[in-house]
């Protein structure tokens, strides 16, 4: 079950995507959390951030709508307060950090600096398309290489979260390998909107969102196959409407090396527990050993 991202090696191939899990153990009732491949937090900022206006969540007809903002109580109180539930599961943990500019970035990651070795990775997310006042830094090439290079106090593997939004992943995550980046999490949410019928305004409180769930999948796929014949020997971690055990083994083909699994967890929380054991029986059934074999079928 073991697979290899990086210098980083996780004990299963699928683990929760960042923001839908929440910060700590809340789906410890649900499955064996030291079972999965990591636990990814949701985003976590260096200080507390009130997020969006309500409402947050929309459902579409595959998936869903969101515009939660990052919300969430900042990295001190979740080093204190919240990670060692996390890691009394067994879990293996991911702390994805974001921030408003470069100095929050560099400022996140000097705090997790001191984080126990059970935080294995820090994802940076660079794609969220949820905050008002900057861009999404995934789509410009040079601010996200700045980024990376700034958080490198964390003192740990940094994968960048990138975005399928831009016709720059290629280039943005040949650029955030450069600056430092060990491996690269693809995609994340779609940009989105939607209205209500009985008032002809926005469903979402801030607007527009990010569309998740089943529709975008197939977009995931072929994100994560052009970014693994241009930069074949980047890993990739893949994301992006995984509900089933073929969807996690659609993402291997295409390049990754291991798969998160996040909206679906919304209808099932024990939705990564019951991809990976789909996705393993599935290698079982066609006598692959490896998750890595299964890149090497195409």
């Amino acid at each position: 079950m073991e697979v290899q991202i990086g210098s980083v090696t996780l004990p299963g191939p699928v683990m929760t995507a960042s923001g839908t899990a929440g910060y700590g153990s809340e789906l410890a009732p649900f499955m064996d959390l030291s079972r999965l491949g990591a636990v990814v937090t949701k985003s976590l900022a260096p200080y507390d951030w009130p997020g969006n206006p309500a409402p947050r969540v929309h459902p579409t007809a595959q998936g869903m709508m969101n515009a939660v903002g990052l919300q969430g109580p900042g990295i001190p109180y979740w080093l204190d307060r919240v990670l060692p539930g996390l890691l009394a599961t067994g879990a293996t943990v991911v702390c994805s950090i974001w921030g408003r500019s470069v100095d929050d970035y560099r400022l996140a990651a000097e705090q997790l600096a001191q984080a126990p070795a059970g935080v294995v990775a820090v994802e940076v997310n660079l794609s969220c398309p949820n905050l008002a006042g900057h861009g999404i830094f995934a789509h410009d090439v040079e601010l996200s290489a700045e980024v990376i290079a700034a958080t490198e106090a964390c003192a740990r593997p940094r994968w960048a979260k990138l975005s399928a939004n831009t016709d720059r992943t290629i280039d943005v995550a040949r650029a955030v390998r450069g600056a430092g980046a060990e491996a690269v999490t693809c995609i994340n949410t779609l940009l989105g909107l939607g209205y209500d019928r009985d008032t002809l305004r926005p469903v979402l409180g801030a607007g527009g969102g990010g569309l998740s769930g089943r529709a975008i999948h197939p977009v995931a796929v072929r994100a994560v196959h052009d970014l693994h014949v241009a930069l074949p020997d980047l890993p990739i971690i893949g994301v992006g409407g995984v509900a089933s055990g073929w969807d996690a083994v659609e993402l291997l083909l295409a390049g990754a090396v291991a798969v998160q699994v996040g909206t679906a967890t919304f209808a099932d929380p024990a939705a990564p527990s019951k991809v990976q054991l789909e996705l393993l029986d599935w290698m079982s059934r066609c006598g692959i050993a490896r998750t890595a074999d299964v890149t090497a079928l195409t």
